[in-house]
């Protein structure tokens, strides 16, 4: 049973060539993302099954649902540059990205 206790993050994923930025948050960023390459082998419509939205560019944690949710509206209020100098700061190699542990994963 998931408590109110329980982390979020908000991510930023992409397609395989980079062209797309999805913006969402989650309590359950490995379980998300595994949502989302199901999605594309299954051919459900979604806007990540569509542009084969599966790579992890980008997350922050944040200390609740509340939180994430906050940054998550902010960030896909901002233009793709600013998205873009956001996922340099943490991924300046634009590297498809691991799933944070609990451990690497540090709230905002």
């Amino acid at each position: 049973m998931k408590t109110a206790q329980n982390p979020h993050f908000v991510y930023i994923a992409t397609n395989k060539r980079k062209t797309v930025l999805y913006t969402n948050c989650t309590d359950d960023l490995d379980s998300q993302m595994d949502l989302h390459r199901k999605q594309i082998i299954m051919n459900v419509r979604t806007f990540t099954s569509k542009y084969k939205v599966c790579y992890l560019l980008f997350y922050q944690r944040c200390i609740d649902a509340r939180e994430a949710e906050r940054r998550k509206t902010e960030i896909k209020g901002w233009r793709r540059s600013k998205k873009m100098e956001l996922i340099y700061s943490m991924n300046p190699e634009l590297e498809f990205l691991e799933i944070p542990t609990k451990e690497e994963s540090h709230p905002i």
